[in-house]
């Protein structure tokens, strides 16, 4: 599951996990340490590269496309892009940080607690969703479209919850 920050991924991911059974991986519990402290690109590497090779069936939320992408896209039965649009993710993310609010929500690293700062607002308004950005998601999709699935909004999001039995 890829997608915008606030586009609800990480809820979707847990959902598709209970349902069916299959192991999660939430990339941001991979790539901060406590403390919102990043790990190195190695480490992260390493880390979702023996994930993949241990386990032949599962969900990973998260976009990070310098992560294993390519191989995630292909080893991937179904790809969801959660392309919600900036004012439905930040109202969601606002959303989410009055349910975290100085603790650490489930898809997130224990002592990174929720926040809803300038640099996270400014990502999630604009520099997540730059044109570099935007050519990321359409070349990780790219040659998938036949196992992609675009959610632009909550009415496609309630089908896909529908579809998936969720």
């Amino acid at each position: 599951i890829i997608g915008y920050s606030g586009s609800g991924k990480s809820t979707l991911a847990r959902k598709i996990s209970k349902k069916m059974g299959l192991k999660v991986l939430h990339l941001d519990c991979v790539f901060w340490k406590s403390g919102w402290e990043p790990i190195t690109p190695v480490e992260m590497q390493q880390e979702v590269a023996q994930f993949l090779d241990e386990n032949d069936s599962w969900v990973i939320d998260g976009t990070y496309s310098k992560c294993h992408a390519e191989r995630r896209m292909a080893e991937a039965e179904l790809i969801i892009f959660m392309s919600f649009g900036r004012i439905e993710c930040l109202k969601r993310a606002i959303k989410r940080y009055k349910r975290y609010k100085g603790r650490s929500r489930p898809s997130m690293t224990v002592g990174c607690n929720e926040r809803l700062n300038g640099s996270f607002l400014w990502w999630l308004l604009f520099k997540g969703r730059s044109r570099k950005n935007r050519a990321k998601y359409k070349a990780m999709i790219s040659g998938n479209e036949d196992k992609t699935i675009i959610v632009k909004n909550q009415r496609q999001l309630n089908a896909l919850y529908e579809a998936l039995g969720l």
